[in-house]
């Protein structure tokens, strides 16, 4: 397993040093396999995290031959003032880019995202096509009951404070900017749009344990894709809502699931076991 580093992805890691990325761990990244099996793997993050969040993930999958790729969404990884000022437009862009970069190496591609980056996947199959989706801890609605007012309570009161573990530092910001929730509540109206229009293969996964975002929208969610072939698993109160997370007490099962989905829909080359669409 190699990380490549292109002029289009050394294009991506000087605006992200531009941006106030200091951390080589929050910087986006590619990573091809020993032996590629053809398929690609676009992998986005959550809200106040960074690609660290997906790298352990991405480089388990690389092992199984597949070409990943890690996106940085604008305003993470630098500063929680900066992620103030960013738009939920800019992170689409960020995982275009992403994808039109992977799609270098593969034409099938797989979205792979968590929380915010499920969403921002959804967003992308709607404009791209993907082979499948895996969506973590997708939402429609967040859980805090003052969420829906973060449009007119970010001009009271620019951040939530929460509290993050020393060893978590380094990829969560312990300040959540009212403008990025405010924007997040203007991503989910444009997905629950957008899901109508979704019919790729897909497996949503939440945890009863998530205090982040409400798993019932999650299963709206589920319920307004169009795809034939979609796979909702619920774990129970154990797991939380950052499921790649090593504090995730199932995340190994979670990864076994992941692989399952993708055997499916990525079969080794001559295993025609591949479900029919029609």
């Amino acid at each position: 397993m190699t990380t490549n580093e292109p002029s289009q992805l050394e294009a991506l890691i000087s605006r992200a040093r531009e941006q106030g990325v200091l951390n080589d761990e929050q910087l986006p990244f590619l990573l091809t396999p020993a032996r590629p099996n053809g398929y690609g793997i676009l992998l986005v993050h959550g809200f106040t995290a960074s690609p660290r969040e997906m790298e352990p993930l991405a480089r388990l999958l690389t092992q199984l031959g597949f070409t990943t790729m890690g996106v940085r969404l604008p305003g993470h990884g630098t500063s929680p003032e900066d992620l103030a000022i960013r738009h939920h437009d800019e992170w689409q862009q960020a995982v275009e880019e992403g994808y039109l970069l992977l799609q270098q190496h593969t034409q099938k591609i797989f979205g792979l995202g968590l929380s915010t980056g499920a969403l921002l996947i959804i967003a992308l199959a709607a404009r791209q096509p993907l082979a499948g989706m895996i969506l973590l801890s997708p939402f429609l609605r967040m859980k805090h009951r003052l969420a829906p007012a973060a449009g007119l309570l970010r001009f009271i009161k620019k951040y939530q404070s929460r509290p993050v573990a020393p060893e978590e530092a380094a990829t969560y910001y312990d300040r959540r900017p009212l403008h990025g929730v405010h924007q997040l509540n203007r991503l989910c109206r444009k997905v629950r749009r957008l899901a109508r229009q979704i019919t790729i293969p897909a497996l949503l996964v939440n945890g009863t344990g998530d205090k982040t975002v409400r798993v019932d929208s999650s299963l709206k969610l589920f319920h307004l894709l169009r795809s034939q072939h979609k796979i909702f698993h619920l774990y129970g109160p154990e797991v939380g809502h950052a499921l790649t997370a090593p504090e995730n007490p199932r995340r190994l099962e979670l990864y076994s699931l992941i692989q399952h989905f993708l055997n499916l829909w990525a079969p080794a080359k001559g295993d025609s076991n591949i479900p029919s669409e029609t």
